[in-house]
């Protein structure tokens, strides 16, 4: 069937939410029920997908990319709001060509993606993985005399921020409050008093943190040469996306030693495949791309995704478009 020729659904506005809700979810969703139609559909359950995607209006898109193709079978699509900042999961050329809007929601998931940086930073200077691993075999105390040699302080460091954003900044205040020095650096000298560029920022920094969408231009941004100019034993930190990061130059310079350690949220697949190299490395914190996923976060989420639904519902153009469509 053609797009052209699908009429407008009438009664509540169709949602499909590619996501699994919990009770708190379908707590907050429960008052709009009478003009807000939200259907759920897991990640990996395509078959769900796409027996509800033509019906769908609006799609509240975590990360499963979506594609060209599954564009074209959404006949009634209005709006894909991301739930999160970065859109680089979705064909926005295609969405564009087909009338349909994108909409991001910048800012409400970094309170969350700035306290799971703060923890893989913690947890990649303190050695958690490890000292956990050998209390639990018993072998905790007396405690390994290296700790003093190699377990650092975050408020004892210099953390490099490389971008700027709204996750960078409330990263720089914990980490500030916590008696860091730190540098950032971003598309260009801004005249801000710590602002650093990206080379000096590598040399510099202890603690180096990545707070960048993925483009062009940010694909493969620290490769083996970047690495390589860091600090001995420096530690890297990626809550942004993985393959800003050379990954198999991370691998080498963690095996070497090179690096003191690596915490991240965020790999070049996802999820991390059970055979990675990643998984063979000691010195490495991981978490599967949560950094954002808190109550909290979700609640934000939702509240901008209804009030985005309300305004297509009302006739009312949406908030945070990122695309442009005639």
């Amino acid at each position: 069937m053609d797009r052209e020729a699908v009429a407008v659904n009438p009664g509540p506005l169709r949602v499909l939410a590619h996501f699994v809700p919990g009770d708190k979810v379908l707590d907050f969703l429960a008052p709009h029920q009478d003009w807000l139609d939200v259907r759920f559909c897991a990640e990996d359950d395509d078959e769900t997908f796409y027996r509800e995607l033509p019906e769908a209006e609006v799609l509240w898109h975590v990360l499963r990319p979506i594609s060209g193709d599954d564009l074209h079978r959404a006949l009634r699509l209005r709006l894909v709001h991301k739930l999160g900042a970065g859109v680089n999961t979705i064909d926005v050329d295609t969405a564009t060509q087909l009338g349909i809007l994108v909409a991001n929601m910048p800012g409400a998931n970094a309170p969350s993606v700035a306290e799971g940086t703060i923890l893989l930073m913690l947890a990649a200077l303190r050695r958690l993985p490890e000292l956990d691993r050998t209390t639990r075999a018993g072998r905790g105390w007396p405690s390994d005399p290296t700790l003093g040699e190699t377990v650092r302080d975050l408020g004892s460091c210099t953390v490099g921020l490389i971008g700027y954003g709204n996750v960078a900044k409330q990263v720089e205040r914990i980490a500030q409050a916590m008696g860091a020095e730190v540098i950032h650096t971003s598309t260009r000298d801004t005249g801000h008093p710590r602002w650093r560029s990206l080379p000096d920022l590598l040399a510099a920094s202890d603690v180096v943190s990545l707070h960048l969408p993925l483009t062009d231009a940010t694909r493969g941004l620290l490769g083996p040469d970047q690495l390589a100019a860091m600090k001995p034993g420096a530690v890297v930190v990626n809550t942004a996306r993985g393959p800003i990061i050379d990954e198999p130059a991370l691998i080498d310079a963690l095996k070497s030693g090179r690096l003191g350690a690596a915490g991240l949220d965020v790999f070049e697949t996802e999820p991390l495949p059970h055979d990675s190299p990643l998984l063979e490395l000691p010195n490495a914190v991981y978490t599967p791309h949560v950094a954002w996923y808190t109550a909290d976060t979700m609640r934000r989420y939702l509240t901008a995704g209804v009030e985005n639904c309300r305004r297509i519902h009302d006739g009312e153009p949406p908030a945070n478009v990122v695309n442009k469509v005639t």
